[in-house]
């Protein structure tokens, strides 16, 4: 009970799985989850999925439903391991499918990640805050242009900077000019 009134303000609750119980599974309800909205299920080496989630739940105020992390420790067992994916991707998944976001392309993560590639499971390579940003604000599209912008996100993130680079107008709106920004919670 207790669980589910966090889940309702947006706190991501742990709890125990016994099936899988190095690996916590969080319950999150940050608005409305709808089955159109694709899930997304980050699978990274140790701490950095879990350290994406944190800036994910920092932007917006809380954490968008339907997001998992899985971070990949040293001596994890890539069976169990890809167990407890599978099992986060069905959880996770609906009827707009679900994409997974893994960070080394040919390193565990990324091995565990692909095993789960299919019609309805995209799986990117790279992944870096603003390739997640665009995923959680591209989710409701079909899964071919959640890909495609996700991806597009990702490359156009990475910028060199220096004092003659033009701040971003985007960064200057305020957050209830941006669509993808969810309504904050009412506090009480």
């Amino acid at each position: 009970m207790l669980q589910s009134r966090l889940a309702i303000l947006g706190i991501a609750t742990g709890i125990y799985n016994s099936k899988f119980p190095q690996f916590p599974t969080f319950l999150v309800a940050f608005g409305a989850a709808h089955s159109d909205m694709a899930g997304i299920l980050i699978i990274a080496h140790a701490p950095f999925a879990s350290a994406l989630r944190e800036c994910i739940t920092h932007i917006y105020g809380g954490l968008p439903a339907r997001i998992g992390v899985i971070d990949v420790k040293p001596d994890c067992d890539p069976v169990e391991a890809r167990a407890f994916a599978r099992s986060e991707i069905d959880r996770l998944k609906e009827e707009n499918g679900a994409i997974v976001l893994t960070d080394v392309f040919g390193a565990t993560p990324a091995n565990i990640a692909q095993s789960l590639a299919s019609n309805s499971v995209r799986v990117l390579a790279g992944v870096n805050l603003p390739m997640l940003v665009r995923a959680v604000c591209y989710r409701t599209t079909p899964l071919d242009t959640l890909a495609e912008k996700s991806l597009q996100g990702g490359s156009k993130g990475i910028q060199e900077l220096d004092a003659s680079t033009p701040a971003n107008p985007c960064a200057m709106a305020s957050a209830a000019a941006t669509s993808c920004m969810p309504a904050k919670v009412a506090s009480h």
